[in-house]
């Protein structure tokens, strides 16, 4: 078979800038669910935390810095003593919940699917030696 009638493979490279950067950005446990929390505006980190339940205090922290910096969230200073600090989706963290609701929809779906599989593969375990 020539190059030319070979199926083109997709790109998972780095410098094909694809899935392995997206997944740098999103594949965090917590990452999704604060850009959940985020979904209907600004909210204060406090009700991020309530919203996203189990998270600690320095892992909350954590990814909304990783997420400022990726610039998907913008956090709000107000100037009052104390300050109030707001966090929100950026114009581009908006972009990302389409796909993002498109993969919790997949979840909901087919999620017991994945289980049962895991299920039946948990049995054959003692048969594979």
């Amino acid at each position: 078979m020539t190059s030319s009638n070979r199926k083109k493979q997709p790109d998972f490279t780095l410098a094909g800038c694809g899935y392995s950067r997206v997944l740098d950005i999103i594949s965090n446990k917590w990452t999704g669910l604060v850009i959940y929390a985020l979904e209907n505006g600004q909210i204060r980190y406090g009700e991020i935390s309530r919203k996203v339940d189990g998270i600690s205090k320095k892992m909350l922290t954590e990814t909304l810095r990783k997420l400022e910096r990726d610039g998907i969230v913008k956090r709000h200073i107000t100037p009052v003593v104390p300050p109030i600090v707001d966090y929100s989706l950026t114009a581009l963290g908006e972009t990302l919940l389409e796909p993002m609701k498109e993969l919790r929809q997949w979840g909901r779906t087919n999620y017991s699917e994945v289980e049962e599989a895991r299920a039946n593969y948990d049995r054959t375990l003692p048969e594979r030696g």
